[in-house]
């Protein structure tokens, strides 16, 4: 799948934060379908779309 990244979020919130899940949660809210995955080189989560080739 090819994905175009909207944000990043450092591994290491504190306990109870989830600033991945919300910024998801918000775009979602907005239409769009995002998703969290992990990207464990840079330790650190990532908000993507899928991206269609769209520039």
């Amino acid at each position: 799948m090819d994905a175009k990244v909207l944000e990043r979020f450092p591994a290491g919130s504190p306990r109870g934060s989830w600033p991945a899940e919300e910024y998801a949660a918000a775009r979602r809210a907005e239409g769009e379908p995002a998703t969290v995955v992990m990207d464990l080189k840079s330790d650190a989560f990532l908000v993507v779309v899928p991206d269609h080739g769209e520039k």
